[in-house]
């Protein structure tokens, strides 16, 4: 091995150490933010609010229940329309 080859490797050599060394600090970086952001979104959270979701989770369920009937009617009066005069009389 000649000099030249020693100094290529110790070039490297500390590349890859100085990058190992970054990548490194960075995922302990992202690691510590995630962490604190994990605990301020847990403390954000009022404990109040959990009746107010019931609340809002039962006035979406009684929207969905009538958005049906509302389809449902629809889908009546398509059938009606469609229906010949004979089977109008059938039907209603």
């Amino acid at each position: 091995m000649t000099s030249d080859d020693t100094a290529v490797f110790a070039q490297i050599a500390v590349v890859i150490v100085l990058s190992l060394a970054g990548l490194t600090g960075i995922g302990v970086f992202i690691h510590s933010y995630l962490q604190r952001a994990k605990r301020a979104m847990s403390k954000s959270v009022p404990p109040g609010d959990d009746d107010r979701m019931r609340r809002l989770e039962q006035a979406v369920d009684s929207i969905a229940v009538e958005v049906e009937r509302i389809s449902e009617g629809q889908r009546f009066l398509t059938k009606l329309q469609t229906a010949k005069p004979a089977e109008r009389a059938l039907i209603e």
